[in-house]
């Protein structure tokens, strides 16, 4: 049992981070109809962005400033040069899916020749070591969910109080209407990816923080993760992105603790195929889209 009760500890770490990769993913999608599979890649892009300023000798939580930074940047220039052009041309969705693909790999292939094929770590000082009964999480794992539930915060009161989440809202429910109304939808589009872009480059960093090392080979591995996340909860839905980014966390860690790790990855995708295969529009079915965020 104590074995359990430590690996749902590790699993409010996962939650964490897959909760804020998750929540950006599905913005994307919710606001772009873009089903984004370069997502993975820039994350670990970004990861290795944190990597050369820690390595370079900056504090690993400045350097994940870093690393939001260029992940914000990159998903701005990837959408606004790559995918927009593709969709204001008419192309079709699969056709995007595609499009992404070829995105994912050409940052990975990019990536590879500069970093190289080995893992690395970043340089961290992992705090001390907090006890609840079987479970035990340090301090940079504490921060890590600290900092998920302010982000959480951060995007709901975006969503629900500002001017700019209700222009998203919009323009996620109907972009036609939403510009002959006066939303410039255009912007609108291009802001969500600059910040969506950045909650990838903060999970990148973060999930390499809370990983002995990474490589960029993790990147599709984060993706499985993070797409089951998505739809689990109901893709566009950033709630529902939180909510199936805490039932995978959980059932993922939970699985490597009653198996071995290396089925943590299967679990992952296990659910995926139930989900898809039981209820393909999610959990909060009714709720599926980022303008139901209001």
């Amino acid at each position: 049992m104590s074995l359990y009760l430590a690996a749902f500890g590790f699993g409010l770490v996962s939650t964490s981070v897959l909760a804020i990769a998750a929540v950006g993913f599905t913005m994307q999608f919710g606001i772009s109809n873009m089903i984004n599979l370069a997502y993975g890649e820039v994350m670990i892009a970004a990861a290795y962005a944190s990597y050369g300023l820690n390595n370079a000798g900056i504090n690993i939580w400045v350097s994940l400033l870093g690393g939001a930074v260029f992940g914000s940047v990159s998903s701005y220039l990837i959408n606004r040069v790559l995918y927009a052009p593709f969709q204001k041309k008419g192309t079709a969705l699969i056709g995007m899916v595609i499009i992404s693909l070829a995105a994912s790999l050409m940052i990975a292939n990019v990536l590879l020749p500069i970093v190289g094929y080995y893992s690395v770590s970043y340089r961290q000082n992992v705090g001390p070591t907090f006890h609840a009964g079987s479970i035990a999480l340090t301090g940079v794992q504490l921060a890590i969910m600290g900092l998920a539930i302010v982000l959480m915060l951060v995007i709901h009161s975006l969503l629900k109080l500002t001017r700019l989440g209700k222009a998203m809202r919009a323009t996620s429910a109907n972009p036609t209407l939403a510009r002959n109304c006066g939303i410039p939808t255009r912007r609108v589009i291009d802001t969500a990816w600059l910040i969506t872009g950045a909650l990838c480059g903060v999970a990148g960093t973060v999930a390499g923080m809370n990983s002995d090392t990474f490589a960029v080979a993790s990147g599709a591995g984060f993706l499985i993760s993070i797409i089951a996340a998505a739809v689990l909860g109901g893709a566009g839905n950033p709630y529902g992105a939180m909510i199936g980014a805490l039932l995978i966390g959980e059932v993922t860690e939970i699985s490597a603790a009653a198996f071995s790790p290396e089925y943590k990855e299967v679990a992952a995708f296990a659910i995926l195929v139930l989900v898809m295969v039981l209820r393909p529009q999610g959990l909060l079915a009714k709720r599926g889209t980022l303008a139901a965020a209001g």
